[in-house]
């Protein structure tokens, strides 16, 4: 399966449509918040499933977490602000063995950041509309029955 992974696009919409060229032949985008209304405009353009969580900019009355399971693999989709991201991802890692999650996707700090600790995958696509190091990012994620891989692109 392979799966879109795209976050803190704040309404920017040129990074947006420069992200989702690179979603054709996902079966699956997840948007890890900060704009979460984008998460609309991003499914309407690709006609692919979207699963979205609010941010920290986000003011609707939605989830700010989901976990879930594909392919085998548990998934837990936050945007990372109530885990203090921005000073190491201890309160997130605590939280990923909490609800027992293979895979952990968060956005929030603007920077990408791939890194598996005590068996749990970590992925952080960093923004496609406000990087803070380098050119806007987002990536997708393969998983098959013996891999699991992530992608990173530039915007």
């Amino acid at each position: 399966m392979r799966i879109g992974i795209i976050g803190d696009t704040h309404r920017h919409m040129e990074s947006i449509e420069k992200a989702i060229e690179h979603f054709k032949g996902c079966e699956m985008i997840l948007h890890t918040g900060d704009n979460f209304e984008d998460a609309s405009i991003i499914h309407s353009n690709t006609n692919i499933g979207i699963i979205a969580v609010k941010g920290n900019c986000d003011f609707e009355d939605v989830e700010d977490e989901m976990l879930f399971e594909s392919c085998g693999k548990r998934i837990f989709l936050c945007h990372g602000h109530k885990y203090g991201v921005k000073h190491g991802n201890m309160g997130l890692e605590k939280r990923a063995k909490e609800v027992r999650a293979d895979i952990v996707v968060f956005g929030h700090t603007h920077i990408p950041h791939i890194e598996e600790t005590g068996g749990i995958l970590f992925i952080n696509p960093g923004s496609t509309s406000r990087p803070r190091s380098g050119n806007g990012s987002a990536g997708v994620l393969s998983i098959t029955d013996e891999n699991v891989e992530f992608e990173l692109f530039e915007v």
